[in-house]
């Protein structure tokens, strides 16, 4: 097996942070290529029919809102891959993905699209009501991704 191409999933948490570190090592040591995922995942908010004062007549103004999420989530997935590149990549060049909706399913897509030969992935070690309520993106990415992944336990 060579790998020649490392994926790695990212999110704004300890674990995806731990993952990166790992998934960065593993490159340097195979002379492999870099590519980091974060996925934004749609932010739903409710509408919120606000009356116009002049007329009485209700409106909404769901999609000043939505562009307006829609920009934050994107900056702030922005930060996060370029917090990311500057903490490990040295002088490594890295290709980075933004993508949106679901957040296993874009770490698939993405490892197709950048032709890894690995995935590395961090996992949050939810169990319990916790697990069976928010799903395991980690377990997702194992059960139906084509190449190999490394899911990166947290330890503190």
């Amino acid at each position: 097996m060579k790998i020649t191409k490392i994926l790695i999933g990212i999110d704004d948490s300890k674990y995806a942070e731990n993952a990166a570190e790992y998934g960065f090592d593993i490159a340097q040591k195979f002379n492999a290529a870099v590519g980091i995922v974060n996925i934004v995942e749609p932010m739903i908010m409710p509408s919120s029919g606000v009356v116009d004062p002049m007329t009485g007549s209700a409106f909404n103004n769901e999609t000043i809102q939505d562009i307006d999420i829609l920009d934050l989530q994107k900056s702030q997935s922005e930060n996060i891959v370029e917090r990311t590149i500057k903490r490990f990549a040295g002088d490594m060049q890295v290709t980075h993905f933004t993508e949106y909706g679901s957040t296993a399913s874009g770490i698939i897509d993405c490892s197709k699209e950048f032709g890894a030969d690995l995935i590395v992935i961090g996992t949050h070690s939810r169990s319990g009501l916790d697990r069976l309520l928010m799903g395991s993106v980690a377990e997702h990415v194992v059960r139906h991704s084509e190449v190999p992944v490394l899911v990166v336990p947290f330890s503190s």
